[in-house]
């Protein structure tokens, strides 16, 4: 297993730290109105590149399970007294899965449009699912055209501003290779003996439109966590962060406030 730390920005000070980790369908600089939102408040935030995205290798084999060691390095390398981790969608299941590795260096959990496992592989709504992400690159079309045709398809209709634009943009930089393996580690991945097991305040988002994560899906998921807590958030889809950035930051650093305590002198 490659030891490499991933690629990753720190954006402010202070003794609690919110690792940002991206979907499937991502990398770092797509969090900025996050990254400004949460620093402006107090926080040192840590944006990473999963392994295999922005400048990071690809990792082979690539899983959630991979990924997870790898967040550990970061951790270790970059965390504090204090550290949360906000995951979106494959970055859920990496924080769900760091967490049952690294549970010592965790102090707090913001599961978003995520779930603790893909379910049967080869059940009708997962086949559609891979097959409505990867038939078009195996038709010959680029990350590049197609990242703006199925982006929106996971989105509230009419979903825009600039969040939403460097959503797509990102995406459409992503390697074909990443693309695919993120898809096969997202399908692949088995975690729900993880949810009973974490220990830390947790808060769970959902999209009221979000198809890839279905709010009754996350909110069941949110009921085998002791303690956590469960929020819908109203006309978006799947990436509520991009779609709506201030309510999503809002709901977060309510979360943060009350849930997860300041370290002595902060």
């Amino acid at each position: 297993m490659s030891t490499r730390i991933p690629d990753y920005s720190v954006t402010g000070e202070g003794e609690r730290t919110v690792f940002l980790l991206h979907g499937a369908f991502g990398a770092k600089e797509y969090w900025r109105e996050q990254i400004q939102s949460f620093s402006s408040a107090g926080w040192r935030v840590v944006a990473w590149d999963a392994p295999g995205y922005g400048c990071s290798p690809l990792p082979d084999p690539f899983n959630i399970e991979v990924c997870a060691h790898a967040l550990g390095r970061l951790l270790e390398r970059e965390g504090g007294h204090c550290n949360v981790l906000l995951g979106h969608s494959m970055g859920g299941m990496i924080a769900q899965r760091a967490y049952d590795y690294f549970p010592a260096h965790i102090h707090g959990l913001v599961l978003s449009a995520t779930s603790a496992a893909f379910g049967q592989a080869d059940g009708e709504w997962q086949r559609k699912f891979v097959a409505d992400r990867v038939a078009p690159l195996d038709a010959g079309r680029t990350v590049a055209e197609h990242a703006p045709i199925f982006l929106p398809t996971m989105m509230a209709p009419g979903a825009c501003g600039p969040a939403v634009d460097r959503v797509v943009n990102t995406v459409a930089q992503m390697r074909p290779e990443t693309f695919r393996a993120a898809i096969v580690a997202i399908t692949r991945y088995e975690g729900r003996a993880v949810l009973p097991r974490i220990a830390v305040p947790t808060l769970a988002i959902a999209g009221e439109l979000d198809r890839t994560a279905p709010a009754e899906v996350m909110q069941k998921m949110s009921t085998k966590i002791a303690g956590a807590e469960f929020v819908t958030m109203p006309g978006v889809g799947h990436f509520g962060w991009a779609e709506q950035p201030n309510a999503f930051n809002t709901l977060v650093l309510d979360f943060l406030d009350r849930r997860i305590p300041r370290v002595a002198g902060q």
